[in-house]
């Protein structure tokens, strides 16, 4: 898939978390969630900029697991939130739960594994479980440089997104 293919994928598996959250009176936490979901969903394709192969490393399960929880380690020290739940003490008046990092860091995991799988639906495919399996996974349904799938997607995407907050509203 090419960016707004993964944009509107990355949207699509967020889409439940965010009306969720929004459900549960964090509509702030929603949209940083959403900010997330998007600024991750083509992390992986920085592999064309690095001296590594395209849907190689950047590609697999442990680099979203790993790239996730660096995220929540980066979030705990970036805005400490909650009553010491942070590495550092709160900083007063943030209003962010202290689930915070944990939340950022597992919306990160999602996007970059929404990614993974936006890649399995091409013909090229992934490697997703490297390098502790080398098992290829390809279900073949549309080239990544197919405009109107990713079109689609970025549409369905955005349209899942609304109506999972317009539903919480």
């Amino acid at each position: 898939m090419y960016w707004r293919g993964h944009v509107g994928i990355a949207l699509l598996a967020y889409a439940p978390v965010a009306g969720a959250i929004r459900a549960a009176g964090e509509p702030g936490l929603a949209v940083l969630g959403a900010a997330v979901a998007v600024a991750f969903a083509t992390v992986p394709d920085l592999d064309h900029r690095l001296p590594v192969a395209h849907r190689g490393p950047t590609h697999t399960i442990a680099f979203a697991v790993a790239a996730g929880a660096s995220v929540a380690f980066a979030a705990a020290i970036a805005v400490p939130a909650g009553d010491g739940a942070a590495l550092f003490p709160p900083r007063v008046g943030t209003g962010l739960p202290p689930w915070t990092p944990a939340f950022v860091g597992g919306v990160a995991t999602l996007s970059l594994g929404s990614h993974i799988a936006g890649d399995a639906i091409t013909p090229m495919g992934i490697w997703p479980l490297r390098p502790f399996r080398e098992r290829h996974v390809t279900f073949d349904l549309t080239p990544a440089a197919n405009s109107r799938a990713n079109r689609l997607f970025l549409g369905a995407g955005v349209a899942a997104l609304a109506l999972s907050i317009a539903l919480t509203l």
